[in-house]
């Protein structure tokens, strides 16, 4: 497909404010990937990135547990000038995009501010808490999204969601890359109601994800570690759950569950399986 013809509708609940400016995790690492400027040896940030600020704050005694790089800090001071001056989140991810050459369409899924956060062992942690200070190395009780019972979707993610011809729900973690997305006002109802055009393609390969907390967050939270514990997650609203071959004995439970599978493989690592990934999510 052209990329110009797919839009992202993108998580915002890991968002943050740190050090004054307004820090999009979800929407960078997207924006940085498809632009083919992303940082593959660290997993996030950009290509090519230095540490020199954040050395520096460090050696002032400044808190510098979240990294961010001197290449990066230009995209956060951009985005918080543009909101200070009353832009919206929606229309800086443009023109983020559109400087940096990305095509597809990226869409936060609310202008409003959504906050993920954790209950756990330890009281609770605010998402980048868990993450990145505690590297998801806590248990977790129960996982709420501050904000998200008054957001609205966006105009243009109601739009997208009415008007696309396929609605696909990634492999991304569930619980807090989805869910944030899925609670906010207007989002599941279309969802529900384009049910046999939405694709889901499981996080869970052979009892396990491939990284991440996605499969402890599913078994702490009472899910089956599995790809039919992450479809029952999604419980009315996917019409297609593609599954990988290491789960193919698995396809007739999900048949059970009223939903068409499709098994191909799901890891993208290699060029000609994201490729059988991309056909199968077409198909």
């Amino acid at each position: 497909m052209e990329p110009s013809e797919i839009t992202a509708i993108v998580n915002v609940g890991d968002d943050l404010t740190l050090h004054g400016l307004t820090i999009c995790p979800d929407l960078d690492t997207i924006m940085y990937t498809v632009a083919g400027l992303n940082n593959t040896e660290l997993g996030w940030g950009l290509e090519g990135e230095s540490w020199r600020v954040m050395d520096e704050l460090g050696a002032l005694g400044g808190d510098a547990w979240f990294r961010l790089g001197d290449r990066d800090l230009a995209t956060h001071l951009y985005r918080s000038q543009r909101l200070s001056e009353g832009a919206t989140k929606t229309s800086v991810t443009q023109e983020l995009c559109e400087r940096l050459g990305v095509k597809a369409r990226l869409l936060p899924v609310t202008d409003a501010e959504l906050a993920t956060c954790f209950e756990t062992e330890f009281g609770p942690m605010s998402f980048q808490e868990y993450f990145v200070r505690h590297h998801h190395d806590v248990a977790v009780t129960g996982i709420d999204v501050a904000g998200a019972d008054e957001a609205v979707a966006t105009p243009a993610v109601i739009e997208a969601l009415l008007e696309a011809s396929r609605i696909v729900i990634a492999p991304s973690n569930p619980l807090i890359s989805i869910d944030p997305i899925l609670r906010v006002r207007g989002v599941r109802d279309l969802l529900e109601q384009r049910r046999s055009d939405v694709f889901g393609v499981s996080p869970i390969i052979d009892g396990r994800a491939l990284k991440g907390p996605a499969d402890r967050l599913l078994s702490e939270l009472g899910y089956e570690v599995s790809c039919l514990g992450a479809l029952d997650f999604y419980k009315g609203l996917i019409g297609t759950w593609i599954i990988d071959e290491a789960d193919a004995v698995r396809a007739d439970e999900v048949r059970n569950r009223g939903v068409n599978v499709l098994v191909t493989t799901t890891i993208m690592a290699q060029h000609d399986n994201a490729r059988r990934l991309s056909a199968a999510v077409l198909s």
